[in-house]
């Protein structure tokens, strides 16, 4: 299924107001030239984080996510709770 409007919308605000999740929790840097991670797969276009391209493919094990889903989530924490700090910062924005 496409992603709607508002999906997008969505993906377009993580990207400009957040940007990397990991870039910002971790060295306090905000680096919005992102990439949106989709968590699940593309089936599920809500559950997704703003990466940039170290952090989602071109950091290698440990740093990127692609393919090293258990290193990376063992260094900078699950998607679910980065995902949650991304809707806090919005909500305060």
């Amino acid at each position: 299924m496409n992603p709607t409007r508002k999906q997008k919308y969505n993906w377009g605000r993580l990207a400009e107001e957040v940007g990397c999740i990991i870039c910002l929790k971790f060295h306090n840097t905000k680096n919005t030239y992102v990439s949106i991670h989709h968590c699940e797969g593309r089936k599920n276009h809500d559950f997704c984080l703003p990466l940039c391209a170290e952090h989602h493919q071109t950091g290698g094990e440990g740093v990127a996510i692609h393919p090293f889903k258990k290193q990376w989530e063992e260094k900078y924490g699950s998607q679910e709770s980065l995902k949650i700090m991304c809707d806090q910062i919005l909500e305060c924005e």
